[in-house]
Formats: structure tokens, sequence, C-alpha cells
């Protein structure tokens, strides 16, 4: 029968009095405008498909936006319709309903692993941040797969495996069993269609016999809960295909060993006559071991509530019983969509109105609930809080962590992508590499052979995965530069005591040294070491020298090194900063290298410059590494100075009132000065602050920080040592 604009105007008047039609009409001429001239594959005006979409919704029944949007939901993917237009026709509601239902329309299911269902079931949840979009968008399957026949083999055969992987999983989350039991029926008919021609022939075969059966047990159960004062409906119905076959499939058994290919279903007015009917049933017909079920003491995650029980019935035959009542049973058939029902002032006993106590704490109940849109207000989904799931460009999936950057996703697609990552583009716009990743985002990552990973990511990444690449290839890339480095080193040096490098490495004599001196693996573990200065390079030398002959070579060495430092003497008292030139009695003039900016109480060495001085670096400083070992030289902290250095701290807080003052309280009262200071707001209500602070060492700078982390809502402070 086809359907008609009044039929949809007529349904949803008898379930929603009170309800506004005009944007369901609306919708309509709209509908019809923009896909007039369009046909359907069956050849039936494409305005067909929305109708029925509409129709399906007011079966669930569904509030007057949501039909509108079943009239409007392929506009903007198959007509030149924009998201903007929806929203200026119909409001800003409907025009979300409608860009969330574009939005999973283009996702790409091609060539999709099966162990990749369930993220797509979760992003399609997690994308609808409205649950409207999901009910709509299982209307739409849902009439697509009962149309589906005119379509070639295969891409039937596509549809319904996605139809069974993806949109049959998610009704029966919702708890919309109707839908899902039809929609596993019509996949089932497409994927398997000989079992299923076989499973039908089968079930026809019992046909009047099951009606007959059906109609008796009927009778008889009526007749006991009338005995007992009970009130109540009863319907039968043969169980459906799929869920046969899936019996038959997991049990290994024929279709003439299942026995219980009927069941009853008992609707009646309280959870107390749920338990009493369930009494009765079992005193009429001996229950089956094992097969009962209380859903009402422990619902479903999809809060579906009933009793189950299998007994031995009329004939010895098997029959599957449930019970529960009416809200329950609207619960069970609509799952979220039943709340539509829920009528201000309707009575409920306590027992009835705790099952609806989840949604009033999720839903925060309006107090009037006459206009749909007020209550649907507060129906946001967000059922998975901890996770983002983004896609390639060819449209495959990615699930990771809230807070995800780029960087997250190349090492999410392959290693080598993460080490070359060198730019992103999300939803087609480049963004910084530590923008946070939202769900649905498409993501596009540009590499490049000359990037590579940078100590900064491992300040904003949140996977395991990437952390740990980034970190395994910073250490093997320090690991080249050392070996690189000591090998220079090596090779320098050697050549000032007139030995050649690479004969004592073609003789065997280094690799002999390596392991027999130093217990090293092999000569790349060795000037590793040289370039890290874990070993000195006079500690190797004196193992391939005679004493006498290395002894002469430092004291030229330290002879040369005293001309150089007499080129910084000068007429008046340099400034040395409290460091003081290990081995030299005379004031040498000495600065403060900024690359690593080193405070008292850091360990340190010096390098000569030329022209400049002493250049004072952390140990540590990796620029130091990549300096000409013969102008390092030992320097230390002068003791008992009472002098300060700038250092500058960053500090993460809340953006809130009075932060700032405290701050620069505790600062003043750890005995430091604020030199300068920049301040910067986040869009996610933050702040981040750079401070430059004056310290005496390193354990003043500890006792500031400690006492910033004190106050409340500063939750991080750092060092920046670059």
């Amino acid at each position: 029968m086809v359907v008609r604009l009044e039929d949809i105007l007529e349904k949803v008047s008898l379930y929603q009095p009170e309800a506004d039609l005009d944007i369901v009409k609306k919708a309509y001429v709209f509908s019809g405008m923009v896909h007039k001239g369009q046909t359907r594959v069956t050849g039936e005006p494409y305005l067909m498909h929305p109708l029925e979409v509409a129709n399906i919704l007011t079966t669930l029944k569904m509030d007057p936006d949501t039909v509108a949007t079943g009239l409007l939901h392929d506009t903007v993917e198959d007509t030149h319709t924009t998201v903007e237009k929806i929203e200026e026709v119909f409001g800003a509601d409907v025009a979300l309903l409608v860009d969330g239902l574009t939005k999973i329309s283009r996702i790409s299911f091609d060539k999709k692993e099966d162990h990749e269902a369930e993220n797509f079931r979760k992003i399609l949840i997690a994308m609808a941040r409205d649950i409207r979009v999901i009910i709509v968008k299982l209307a739409d399957r849902l009439h697509n797969m009962r149309t589906l026949e005119p379509l070639r083999p295969d891409k039937r055969r596509k549809i319904a495996r996605e139809t069974m992987d993806i949109y049959a999983p998610i009704a029966n989350r919702i708890g919309i069993g109707w839908v899902k039991a039809e929609l596993e029926d019509l996949s089932f008919k497409y994927l398997e269609p000989e079992k299923y021609g076989r499973l039908v022939m089968m079930t026809e075969r019992l046909g009047n016999e099951r009606e007959l059966y059906i109609d008796k047990v009927m009778g008889e159960i009526e007749t006991k809960l009338s005995e007992y004062g009970i009130e109540g409906t009863i319907t039968g119905r043969p169980k459906h295909l799929y869920g046969i076959y899936k019996k038959m499939e997991d049990q290994d058994i024929e279709f003439d060993k299942i026995h219980d290919l009927i069941g009853f279903r008992l609707i009646v007015d309280s959870v107390r006559d749920c338990y009493a009917a369930l009494g009765i049933v079992h005193s009429a017909w001996r229950p089956v071991p094992g097969r009962f079920k209380d859903y009402i003491g422990i619902p479903k995650p999809n809060l579906y509530q009933s009793l189950h029980t299998t007994v031995i019935g009329p004939e010895g035959e098997r029959m599957e019983i449930q019970i529960r009542t009416e809200e329950m049973h609207r619960v069970a058939e609509y799952g979220i969509a039943a709340h539509w029902m829920y009528k201000e002032g309707k009575a409920h006993d306590n027992q009835e109105g705790s099952a609806f106590a989840w949604l009033r704490q999720l839903l925060e109940w309006q107090k009037d609930l006459k206009d749909s849109g007020e209550f649907m207000d507060t129906v946001k989904v967000d059922l998975f809080p901890e996770e983002v799931f983004v896609f390639t460009p060819q449209g495959s999936v990615k699930e990771l962590p809230v807070g995800a950057s780029p960087i997250d996703f190349a090492y999410a697609i392959h290693t080598d992508i993460g080490h070359n990552c060198a730019g992103a583009k999300v939803d087609g716009r480049l963004v910084p590499l530590r923008h946070r990743l939202r769900n649905g985002n498409v993501v596009e990552i540009i590499t490049s052979e000359n990037h590579h990973p940078s100590k900064e990511w491992l300040n904003f990444v949140v996977t395991s995965k990437a952390r740990t690449r980034i970190r395994h290839w910073l250490r093997d890339e320090e690991q080249r530069m050392s070996i690189a480095l000591g090998r220079d080193i090596c090779e320098q040096e050697f050549k000032k005591y007139d030995l050649v490098y690479a004969r004592l490495i073609i003789n065997g004599e280094l690799e002999s040294v390596a392991k027999k001196e130093f217990g090293l693996a092999d000569i790349a573990d060795l000037e590793m070491n040289i370039g890290f200065g874990k070993i000195p390079i006079n500690t190797l030398l004196g193992k391939l020298l005679p004493p006498e002959k290395l002894e002469k070579m430092r004291d030229k060495k330290v002879s040369r090194f005293r001309s150089v430092l007499n080129r910084f003497k000068s007429k008046q008292k340099p400034q040395t900063g409290g460091v003081q030139v290990k081995g030299v009695d005379d004031d040498i003039m000495v600065r403060f290298a900024r690359c690593c900016n080193p405070l008292p109480g850091d360990d340190i060495m010096g390098f000569i410059s030329h022209g400049q001085g002493v250049a004072v670096h952390m140990s540590s400083c990796q620029n130091l590494l990549n300096v000409d070992p013969e102008r390092r030289i030992d320097v230390e902290w002068q003791k008992d100075q009472d002098l300060t250095r700038p250092v500058k701290i960053r500090v993460e807080c809340l953006n809130a009132k009075g932060l700032l003052a405290a701050m620069s309280d505790a600062i003043n009262q750890s005995d430091s000065n604020v030199r300068s200071a920049d301040i910067k707001t986040t869009p996610d209500g933050r702040a981040i602050n750079i401070f430059e602070i004056e310290v005496k060492d390193t354990k003043h700078l500890k006792g500031v920080m400690k006492a910033l982390l004190k106050i409340k809502k500063v939750t991080k402070v750092e060092r920046i040592k670059v």
C-alpha cells in the first residue's frame, strides 16, 4: 500500500494530539520539490522513499521534528540543498539531525575487516550527538532493505552484510527489538539465500498446525490467568527466521530438533503480576531447567526488562514465554524511542517508576513534556567519552583516545608515517600537529623524508604507540649521532699521536681493546661511548699508547689551552658569573649558553668560543656533544657566591580570576623575583604562563616550583631549558 502524507499526519496526531504538524507538511513539500525528477532503482518517484522512512518513524511514535527529518534525510546528500538552507527553513534542531545523517551517509564501509564492525557501530553512535539521528538512520536502512530486490546480487550482498554487521547490532543496542529482528531476517535473505529459502519452506509447512497450536495455548493461558484474577494480553508468534538459523548454527542441530519455535508474550499490569503469572505458568507446565532468566531484576544493558522461561507445553512441545509490563513492552519494542510515548501525569507504581530512573538521571527531565522538542534538548548521546573515531581520506576508521593529535593518528596508520610526519590537514584544513582530534574528523597526514620526530612531540601525544615509537627513534638517533661524533673524535685525536684509526680497525686492535678493556660489544659501541662522553678519549688512548708518549702530548695540550685562555684575560677583572675554569687560577671571562641556560647545581662543561671567552653549558646539552672536543674545558661552580641567575618556568593552570596574583605572590614569598611574564589563554579554559624569574640555584628553583604547585587550580609547573 502506498503511504500518503495524510496517513503520516493521522498517525502522529493519534499518539501526540497536541503536536504541531506544520513542520511535517512543510518538510513533505520541500522534499518533493528538491527530489523532483529523481527516481529509485525500482522506477518509482524518489519521494516515496522519504515518505516510507517517515512512516516507519511514526510506527516508533517519534516527534514531529524527527518525522520531518525522515522526509528530509537525503536532501543534502542527493540534491543541491545545503544544511544552512535546512536550518533557515526548518530551524537548528532539524538541521542538526539532517547534518548528522549526511555525515553518516558519507562513511565508507567498503573493504572493512570484520573486527572493525564494532568500531563502526561506535562511531555511528558517537557522531550522532542526538540519538534521533540513529533512529532515523535505522528507519532509512529498514526501508532500503525492504526494497533491496531490484539491485544486482553483489550490491545486495554488500548492503546486507553492512546491515547485519552494523545496523542490526545498533538497533539491538538501543533496544528496538522488532527493527533488529526484521533487519536480521532481511539480511539473512540476501546473505544466505539458499538456507533462507529452505527455512521459509520448513516453517510454512508447519503453518496451519502452528496457528492452531498457538490459539490453543493462548486460550489455556488466558483461562489460568483469569482464575487467579490477573488481567493481561497474550500473543503468540513464531521466532524470526534468523533467530532459528543462529540456533541451528550455534548448537549444530537440524530444524526438526528445535522445539521452541513458538514464543508467547504475556503483558500484565504490574511487576507483581509478572512474577505471579510466572508461578501460574510453571504450575501448569513443567519448566525446562536452566532456561529461566530474570531480566526484570537484572535488566540487560539496553534496559530491556522481561521474565523469560521455557516450558514443556501441550503435546510435549517446548514453548518460550516472556512476561512483562506494558511499560517494559514499550521499551522492548521501541528501545530509547519508547520514551517519546511517556506522558507527564501518567500514574506509575514505584516499581515501574524505578525502571525509568536511569532516564531521569541521564536526561534531566523537563517539567513540561508536551513539547517533544524541549524533551529532546536533553537527549544528547556520548556513549564513548574516552574515545574519538577519525577517518583516513580513504574512509578507514581509527579509534584513538580523547585528546589524540595528528601525530597519534599518523603512528596509528604506520610507524614510518609517524616518523616522517611534517604536517596535517583535518577536514581539509591545515592544523598544528598538537591539534586535538574530534569524532568524525577526516585526517590527512603530510609526510617528508626530511622530517623526523621531535622531543616536543612527547609533550602532547597520548597514545602509547606514538610515545614508544618517538622515544625509540630519538634514542636511536642519539646513538647514531654519538657514534658519528665518537668516530670523528677518535680520528682527530688519533692523528695527533700518529695513529691511523682505520688501520686499528682493520687489524682488529681497536675491537680487541673495546671488548677486553671496556667490556663492550664492538667498535660501534666504543664509538658511541666516546661520543656520549662516557669513555674519555684519553682513557682509550691510554690503552693504545705507551704512558710516556701520552704524557708528552698532554703537556703540549695544556700549554696550548693556556695560550688560548690568556687571550680572554683583560686588565679589568672579567665577569665569571660564579663559574671557575678548572686548573686555571686567573679569572676568565665566561658566559652562559642560551640553549640550556645552566643554573648553580646543574652539572656543567665549558666550551672555548671564538673571541667570547668560555661558554658554559649543561653537561647533558646536545649542542655540547656536537662541538670540537679540542675546545671543551672543565669548569665548576664557585662556592659561596651570592648571585642569582634568570630562568624560565612554564606554569599551566585553569583560567580563573585571581590566580595570576596568587602565582606572583607565591614566587615573591619564595624569595624570588619575576623579571617578565607571558600569559596566554586556551579555548578549553586553561592558561599557559611563561615566567622568567631569578633564583640562586637549582634547589631554590625547586622551592619556587613546589610553592606554585600548592596553589589550587595550578596543574603543572616545569623548567624551560631551551
